[in-house]
């Protein structure tokens, strides 16, 4: 039997006055975070923008709109280190991306074991990604001291070759991988919460059907873990790129430029020769690199993550 729609307004009333106060409040409570963006990212970023196009310098009595100037200087080769940079930087995130997720997964299998003192074992893998950036860094420029370092001594003790570490040209960029390695505990940590996700029956079934742990890594493990890999490998490309602590203090783009990370570069050019201009155009040049290589990984993705649940 139909209700009459005299009787339906009053209920649609009451519905669209829930949903406004419903709207309202949750306005309220993300209003925040939504002002908090526009202020703090969003208004910087089309500022940023803004200034790109100019020549603006913090001691220059005046600003001039050139347009794509700044930008025509990248490309064109007149500003030799922007390339050199690029270089540089996209040495580092080939070697550091892959490093950062096949160390730390393998590390998290090794704690997701149901071993004795687990924990302990995790704390001590977390601890160093929460030691400040300068204190690691000055630890790690004793260590690797090409004359009174720990670790060339303990090569000597043993025999083997010595390097030089952050001060030499060919090995300064994985130098400052191997400093960055230190703080992989956060990844770790993501790993293991997604390793903790796979259900055990699954393990069981390797075990009656008589698989060893290959087959339960290549076929169980691996798989159930793709989304932890995927949302890891976009984490650690960004933060790759990103790079500046290191190079700021551990080798101040030295020696002839061999580790002038991009970000390091950008904030020379910003606060040391004050072109603010020129700087922000490398700074959307990071920007659109970053977002290409991000969005390659996610169309990439359909075919090697899997989520479960999923249609093949």
């Amino acid at each position: 039997m139909d209700i009459p729609a005299q009787r339906m307004a009053p209920i649609r009333k009451k519905s669209r006055a829930r949903e406004r106060k419903a709207l309202f409040y949750g306005l309220l409570f993300t209003a925040p975070a939504i002002l908090g963006f526009i202020i703090f990212t969003l208004g910087p970023m089309i500022a940023s923008l803004v200034l790109s196009l100019t020549d603006y310098s913090i001691f220059k009595d005046s600003t001039s709109f050139i347009g794509f100037d700044n930008y025509a200087k990248l490309f064109s080769g007149e500003d030799e280190l922007f390339y050199q940079s690029l270089g540089v930087t996209f040495y580092f995130v080939i070697l550091r991306v892959p490093a950062v997720i096949i160390i730390s997964f393998f590390l998290a299998l090794l704690l997701n074991m149901n071993v004795k003192g687990r924990s302990m074992f995790r704390t001590i893998i977390y601890l160093p990604s929460i030691v400040p950036a300068v204190a690691s860094s000055m630890i790690w420029l004793w260590l690797l001291n090409p004359d009174l370092g720990l670790v060339n001594t303990a090569l000597e003790w043993l025999h083997l070759p010595t390097s030089s570490w952050l001060f030499g040209e060919s090995s300064v960029v994985p130098s400052v991988v191997l400093t960055t390695l230190w703080g992989i505990g956060g990844t770790v940590i993501i790993f293991l919460a997604g390793l903790s996700g796979i259900p055990k029956q699954y393990y069981e079934a390797i075990d009656v059907d008589g698989g060893g742990w290959y087959h339960k890594l290549r076929h169980i493990t691996i798989p159930m873990v793709t989304p932890t890999i995927f949302f890891n490998t976009i984490m650690t490309i960004i933060g790759s790129f990103q790079v500046f602590g290191e190079a700021y203090i551990l080798t101040g783009g030295g020696p002839n430029n061999k580790s002038l990370f991009f970000v390091f570069y950008l904030w020379r050019t910003a606060f040391r020769d004050t072109e603010m201009g020129y700087a922000s155009a490398l700074a959307w040049i990071l920007f659109i690199i970053i977002m290409f290589f991000t969005f390659i990984v996610f169309k990439t993705s359909k075919s090697w993550v899997y989520y479960e649940g999923e249609k093949s």
